[in-house]
């Protein structure tokens, strides 16, 4: 299982990327011209964080003046896409090809930085031909 999500480069800017491995995560309870075909139960994928405490003596300091402390913001979208990767993992490793309703959950436990990705893990068929096919849900193309 991959440790740590890393941003490419190309897209770095944007901190959300998540690559799903073929699995669609939607907050929505749907996915239009999708129906679920069977539920697999909840999943959820954690991860907590500790602080380099070099960096948050810097962060303390920087904190005085105000602004947008970007280490503690990386580290949190870092955290948040490790979540995403283990609920992903727990989905297909029970034959699941999407999760719906897909919440974040956040917190502190005793000065370390947790989040918890969750949802339920389903899998899904395309029932309306007009819907263009979920990117996700494509044959790779082979050369």
């Amino acid at each position: 299982m991959q440790e740590h999500v890393d941003v490419p480069p190309h897209i770095s800017d944007v901190h959300c990327f998540t690559e799903t491995n073929g699995v669609i995560t939607t907050t929505m309870f749907d996915v239009p011209g999708y129906r679920v075909v069977r539920v697999l139960g909840t999943v959820y994928g954690l991860t907590v964080r500790s602080r380099n405490w070099a960096a948050s003596m810097t962060m303390a300091l920087k904190s005085i003046a105000g602004g947008e402390l970007r280490w503690f913001t990386n580290l949190l979208y870092n955290a948040r896409n490790d979540a995403i990767t283990r609920v992903v993992a727990e989905t297909q490793s029970r034959g699941g090809n999407a999760i719906i309703a897909m919440r974040f959950d956040t917190g502190e436990l005793g000065g370390f930085a947790q989040v918890c990705a969750y949802g339920t893990a389903a899998i899904i068929e395309k029932v309306d031909e007009s819907v263009e096919t979920h990117p996700q849900l494509k044959a790779p193309v082979v050369n």
